[in-house]
């Protein structure tokens, strides 16, 4: 009776072992493109970041879960390749995000500050954009930015004609 048991325990084991494995790949880290971007804000005043793009489901799916820092100038765009209704949320987000909902045309319709850790209400665009840049809680108030100011650069449609 013990080999069964020993044959059982070592399946068992196995599979646990299988599991794991599929559990740590479906974990591993999304790879993302990185680009420059410009803000502009109705005073006039240029602001500069760095940006991850996440533009495919797995990239937009991760986004920033999991992250413990990001840059002061840093952040991530989400381009979804079509202007719609989108809904974020911050599940296994370690860091305090502002977002900027913005038009396909690069004009920043509405944003959300300082969205909480770990939280899972939905924040919600209130009306179809095409994109979402993800900052550090505090960079909108920091830099001044509100609705009806622009962000110029990578995946926008203008800047994809230029290139």
């Amino acid at each position: 009776m013990s080999g069964v048991v020993g044959i059982a325990a070592r399946s068992a084991l196995t599979a646990l072992f299988l599991l794991l494995l599929l559990v740590a790949s479906a974990m591993a880290e999304v790879s993302y493109a990185k680009e420059r971007v410009r803000l502009i804000t109705a005073s006039g005043r240029t602001h500069d970041l760095t940006v991850e793009l996440a533009v495919d489901p797995s990239q937009r799916e991760q986004g920033l879960m999991y992250r413990r820092q990001m840059a002061p100038d840093h952040g991530m765009l989400f381009d979804f390749g079509e202007t719609r209704p989108v809904m974020m949320w911050m599940k296994n987000t370690y860091l305090p995000l502002d977002m900027l909902f913005i038009a396909s045309d690069g004009t920043i319709r509405t944003i959300h500050e300082n969205a909480v850790p770990h939280s899972e209400a939905i924040i919600d665009s209130r009306e179809p954009v095409a994109y979402v840049l993800e900052l550090n809680a505090g960079t909108v108030k920091r830099l001044g930015v509100s609705p009806g100011d622009r962000l110029e650069g990578a995946g926008l449609p203008a800047t994809k004609r230029a290139n």
